[in-house]
């Protein structure tokens, strides 16, 4: 699925819909499903129906962390393969089936008890479950920290070379549970290499539209629209439908549902995709002297030329010295030496602390790589130390890293 059709018809709601066919609110999802297989493959035959091309496999919360919480030790692989099966059976061929990982809301060191290399690794053995499954891409969905959707991208990453997508919710603001802007989390997960980035359950469609014209200037890649249409005061077809030629206006290529919405939802959405001329939409002029970069919750840009302020040390007072910088320092940029092995640890205590863009300084390949694999935002490179150009590409590639 390198190339995606425009427009693409997603699904509507799984989680809700399923509790309206029968499930109890609260029990683990993916064990109902293998109790009660015909449910689901039957309303993803509904979806299927109405014209739906991507089917999501019931594996958002089929990961260790989430079984374990509802006393699954030992299947992942297991759960995955057995849920993929159930959505490759209701697609029948006639759509793609796509693993839905989920996050976890474990926060890491220095603020939780896990480490980013661990979250890594519980993200990869789902993803390896589902490529194994033969699924045809990965969605990561209802995503709101930095460090977990790049975990779980670096994850996906590892194991296969299928098409990885992105969605996050939001609040109004545009902003995650933790303060993470989706216009950052979006110039991260771009620069990764993402298939496609977009937003999920959020308050309904005006805030997605809101969010996505925020998106679309910066955008190089398709966005998804899955608005939700609320669980409580629950928005009807034609409402949510009614937002589809302003959805697509505002940048969105691919369309589906998320909580709330049904069957008649995503055939209204379906019908309302038909009425839209997609090529009537210009994409917005993006100007190539604005480069886009992001620290862990803020989107911010450069130009070729940007000044970064005196190099910071990794020293005992990094923190400081952050703030200080960002502080005083009008630029909207600062430079970080990474030296030594040492450094790497006491950056990745205090990166946190970074809202301006951030260049990083060392002339080790390896001691980079280890800060961009662990800085959850998106760095620049300056190109004032030495390091050869295919490791620089390669850091590009896989880290986002911006090389002036």
């Amino acid at each position: 699925m390198d190339t995606i059709p425009i427009p693409l018809l997603l699904d509507g709601a799984t989680g809700t819909e399923l509790i309206r066919r029968g499930m109890a609110a609260g029990v683990c999802t993916e064990q109902w499903v293998l109790d009660y297989p015909g449910v689901l493959v039957g309303l993803q035959r509904e979806y299927v129906g109405i014209g739906a091309q991507v089917l999501m496999a019931p594996t958002f919360g089929a990961n260790r962390i989430l079984l374990e919480a509802h006393g699954i030790h030992g299947k992942v692989d297991e759960y995955n393969r057995r849920l993929v099966a159930l959505s490759q059976e209701a697609a029948g061929g006639k759509a793609l089936v796509a693993g839905d990982m989920a996050p976890t809301g474990q926060a890491i060191h220095p603020f939780g008890s896990v480490t980013f290399e661990e979250l890594i690794d519980m993200y990869a053995e789902q993803a390896a479950a589902l490529a194994e499954a033969g699924v045809d891409l990965f969605c990561l969905e209802t995503f709101t920290t930095m460090h977990e959707a790049r975990a779980a991208l670096l994850a996906a990453r590892s194991v296969s070379n299928k098409p990885v997508w992105v969605s996050f919710t939001c609040d109004d603001n545009g902003r995650g549970v933790l303060g993470t802007d989706v216009l950052a989390a979006m110039i991260v997960m771009q620069g990764m290499g993402a298939s496609a980035f977009g937003l999920n359950c959020t308050s309904g469609p005006d805030c997605v539209c809101t969010q996505l014209r925020r998106l679309f200037p910066y955008a190089r890649l398709p966005l998804i629209a899955k608005p939700s249409a609320g669980v409580i005061d629950r928005m009807d077809p034609e409402g949510v439908a009614a937002w589809v030629p302003a959805l697509a206006q505002a940048g969105a290529r691919i369309f589906g549902g998320c909580c709330g919405t049904s069957p008649a939802h995503l055939d209204a959405i379906s019908k309302a995709l038909g009425e839209v001329d997609f090529t009537q939409f210009t994409p917005p002029k993006q100007d190539p002297d604005v480069i886009p970069c992001a620290s862990e919750k803020e989107a911010r840009f450069i130009t070729p030329d940007v000044d970064v302020g005196e190099v910071i040390p990794c020293s005992s007072n990094l923190l400081e010295d952050i703030l200080e910088a960002e502080e005083s320092s009008p630029q909207g940029a600062l430079k970080i030496a990474v030296l030594e092995e040492d450094d790497v640890d006491i950056f990745s205590e205090e990166q946190y602390a970074i809202k301006d863009a951030l260049c990083l300084s060392t002339d080790v390949p390896e001691l980079l790589e280890r800060a961009l694999r662990i800085y959850q935002g998106r760095a620049f490179w300056d190109n004032t130390e030495d390091i050869e150009p295919e490791f620089l590409d390669e850091m590009r590639r896989k880290y986002g890293l911006v090389l002036l």
